[in-house]
C-alpha cells in the first residue's frame, strides 16, 4: 500500500477503496434507505443479513436493557424494526458496523480517544434535539457520530503517515493543525467533509460542519453536541463548558442549572451506550460524573500538563542569540521563539500580534496552543498607541513587559477591555511590545489559559529575555535588509 498518500482527493480515494470499503458499504446502504420515504423493514433487513455478524451484533444491542427494557426477546432483525423502531436498528447498525470498522484492528489510542469523544457528542445532540425537535433524533445522533469520520479513518487506516503523526502529537508540537495539513495535504477538517459527501452521509451531518447553518435546530443540536464532547475533556467547570451551558439553556429555554445536569445525565448515557455497542473500552474515556472519578480525572491531567523543559528553553535561547549576530530569517526566528516560549517556559498559548493595515490594527502573524488557530483566524485589534485605549496599545507605548492579573498591574486592569477578554479570556497573562531597535513591531502575549494554572516568576522572567533576543533579531535583520 502506498504509505505516503497526499491530498484531499487521495485520501478519500484510499479509504474507499482500500481500507474501508465495508464501513463505507454499509453507510451508504443505511443511508439511501433513510432518503427513501417508502423504505420497508425486509429492505433494511436485506441490508443487515448480508454480514452475519452485523446482524447478530445488532441482535445483541437491540435485546440489551438500554434499548429493550421490556426484555421480550428479539430472534430477528424483522422483529427487532418492529419492538425498537426502524430508526433505533440503523442508528445501531450504523454504531456497531463503525466501532468493528475502526476498533477490530489495533487501535491506536488518538483514534480511540476520538471515537469516544464521537459518542459522547452522538448522544449529548441527541438529547439536546429532543428539546426542539419532535422527529429526526437518530439522524443528528448520527450527524454527531461521524462528525469527525475522516479524522477517524484516518487514525484507523492511515499506517505510517498516522504513527508519524501521533509522534507529533505526543510531543506537543506547536501548530498541529499546521503540521497535519504539512503530511496530509489536506485538513482534518476537509478529510471529514470530503468523507461525509463521499458516502453520502446526509445533509444534516454536512451542514454541522459550517457555521451558515446553526439557525437550523438539528444543525445547532449537533454543533453544540460535538462542542460539549471536546469541552468536557478539560473538566466539567472549564470556561468553554460555563460558555456552552449558557447557550444551551439559551437554546433549549430551560435553566442554567437544569442545563448542567442535562449535560451530565447525557454523559451517564454516553458510557452505557458505549458498553452497550460492545466497545466497553471506550467507557473510560468519556468524561466521569462521578465525583471522586473527576478527581482522579484532574490529577491525571495535572500531571500530563505541559512542563517547562530547561535544557529547550536554553537551547532556544542560544538559538536566538545566534540568529541576532549572524545571518537568519524571520520564519525561522518566529518559530524558535514560539517554541522556546511554548515548549522551553511551559506557556500554554503564545501569540504575536504584529501592526498592519497601516498600523491601525494588530493582526496575529503566528500562536500556538490549544485553541489558538481561532486566534489566527479572526482576532483583530485596533492599534491605538496615542491613546493607550487597551493594553496592547498601551505596552507598545510605554514599551515594557507586563504581567497582568498580580497586584502590581491590577490598576491597569480596565485597559483589559471587553473584545480583548472576549477573545482571550480572563486571568493571568504576559504581554510586551516586540521592537526592531525603535521600530514598533506588534505585541507578544503568552497566558496559561488552557489548564487555569497560574503563571510563575520564572516564566516572566523567560518570557521578558525572549521579548530582548526577539527585538535583536529584528533589529539586526532590518539592518541588512
Amino acid at each position: 500500500m502506498n504509505e505516503s498518500t497526499y491530498g484531499l482527493q487521495s485520501w478519500i480515494d484510499r479509504l474507499n477503496q482500500s481500507d474501508l470499503p465495508a464501513l463505507a458499504a454499509v453507510v451508504q446502504d443505511l443511508q439511501r434507505l433513510t432518503e427513501q420515504e417508502t423504505a420497508s423493514v425486509q429492505q433494511l433487513a436485506d441490508v443487515l443479513l448480508r454480514d452475519a455478524a452485523l446482524t447478530s451484533k445488532v441482535l445483541r444491542v437491540g435485546n440489551s436493557s438500554y434499548y429493550n427494557p421490556s426484555q421480550e426477546t428479539i430472534k430477528t432483525i424483522s422483529r427487532a424494526i418492529v419492538m425498537i423502531g426502524f430508526d433505533n436498528v440503523r442508528l445501531i447498525s450504523l454504531s456497531v458496523s463503525l466501532i468493528d470498522g475502526l476498533l477490530d484492528r489495533a487501535p491506536r489510542q488518538q483514534l480511540q480517544e476520538l471515537l469516544a469523544r464521537s459518542f459522547h457528542a452522538a448522544v449529548q445532540a441527541r438529547n439536546i434535539s429532543g428539546y426542539v425537535l419532535s422527529k429526526h433524533e437518530e439522524e443528528v445522533f448520527i450527524a454527531a457520530l461521524l462528525h469527525h469520520v475522516g479524522e477517524l479513518a484516518f487514525w484507523g487506516c492511515g499506517g505510517e503517515q498516522a504513527d508519524r503523526l501521533g509522534d507529533l502529537l505526543d510531543r506537543g508540537e506547536p501548530d498541529f493543525d499546521k503540521q497535519v495539513e504539512q503530511l496530509l495535504g489536506t485538513s482534518f477538517r476537509q478529510l471529514n467533509l470530503g468523507l461525509i459527501k463521499s458516502w453520502n452521509i446526509g445533509e444534516l451531518a454536512s451542514l454541522a460542519h459550517g457555521t451558515a447553518s446553526l439557525r437550523d435546530p438539528g444543525v445547532r443540536s449537533v454543533s453544540l453536541g460535538v462542542r460539549i464532547g471536546a469541552a468536557a475533556l478539560n473538566g466539567w467547570e472549564c470556561e468553554a463548558m460555563q460558555a456552552l451551558v449558557k447557550e444551551l439553556a439559551e437554546f433549549t429555554g430551560i435553566l442554567e442549572d437544569d442545563a448542567m445536569q442535562q449535560i451530565l445525565a447525557s454523559a451517564d448515557e454516553a458510557v452505557d451506550v458505549a458498553a452497550t455497542f460492545g466497545a466497553s473500552r471506550l467507557c473510560k474515556l468519556i468524561p466521569s460524573t462521578d465525583p471522586e472519578q473527576l478527581r482522579l480525572q484532574h490529577e491525571q491531567r495535572l500531571a500530563s500538563q505541559l512542563q517547562p523543559d530547561l535544557v529547550l528553553l536554553q537551547q532556544a535561547m542560544q538559538d536566538l542569540a545566534m540568529m541576532a549576530s549572524s545571518r537568519g530569517d524571520v520564519a525561522l526566528m518566529l518559530e524558535t521563539l514560539l517554541k522556546g516560549l511554548h515548549q522551553g517556559a511551559g506557556l500554554e498559548r503564545v501569540m504575536l500580534c504584529v501592526l498592519a493595515d497601516q498600523q491601525t490594527t494588530f493582526r496575529v502573524k503566528c500562536a500556538v496552543g490549544e485553541g489558538s488557530e481561532a486566534w489566527r483566524a479572526g482576532f483583530v485589534l485596533p492599534a491605538d498607541p496615542a491613546r493607550r485605549a487597551d493594553i496592547f496599545s498601551y505596552v507598545l507605548r510605554q514599551r515594557e513587559a507586563l504581567w497582568m492579573g498580580v497586584p502590581a498591574s491590577y490598576n491597569l486592569e480596565e485597559l483589559v477591555t471587553s473584545a480583548i477578554r472576549q477573545r482571550l479570556g480572563r486571568g493571568m497573562f504576559f504581554i510586551a511590545p516586540l521592537l526592531a531597535g525603535g521600530r514598533e513591531i506588534g505585541v507578544l502575549y503568552a497566558d496559561g489559559r488552557t489548564t487555569g494554572r497560574a503563571l510563575k516568576h520564572e516564566q516572566f522572567v523567560a518570557f521578558q529575555r525572549f521579548v530582548q533576543l526577539a527585538g535583536r533579531c529584528l533589529e539586526a535583520l532590518t539592518r541588512r535588509s
